[in-house]
């Protein structure tokens, strides 16, 4: 019997803990949560809410480019949100970068360590 699954590392954007940054299985890839962390820096992208949010749809953007898929194959996210006034910004944020058919999200209140005020995961077909 085969490996039932392939841990994916972007080069683009640095692993920053002990948790794979995505995994195939079969045709569909998981993507581990991206926080608004500047990749080459390893620092918080800006104070505000967009700038954090941008950078974390990036690092989302080449983690599924370096995983062979893309965001026009995303299929769903979650999107942790840092107070119910962010959902404005959110929605276009997610309009830029998912133009056409928006994958389904979830988006729950939470608090995120460390200054953070955005992170998102994603599930994209390969």
């Amino acid at each position: 019997m085969g490996k039932s699954h392939e841990v994916i590392t972007s080069e683009q954007v640095p692993q920053r803990g002990p948790y794979s940054q995505a995994v195939r299985a079969g045709d569909m890839i998981y993507v581990a949560g991206q926080a608004g962390l500047n990749p080459a820096t390893g620092l918080i992208a800006g104070p505000t809410f967009e700038l954090q949010a941008r950078q974390a749809f990036e690092n989302l953007r080449a983690i599924l480019e370096d995983a062979g898929s893309g965001l026009d194959r995303v299929v769903k996210t979650t999107c942790f949100l840092p107070a119910p006034d962010a959902f404005d910004a959110l929605n276009a944020l997610y309009t830029e970068y998912f133009p056409s058919a928006p994958p389904a999200r979830s988006a729950p209140i939470v608090q995120l360590p460390r200054g953070l005020l955005f992170s998102i995961e994603a599930v994209a077909v390969a």
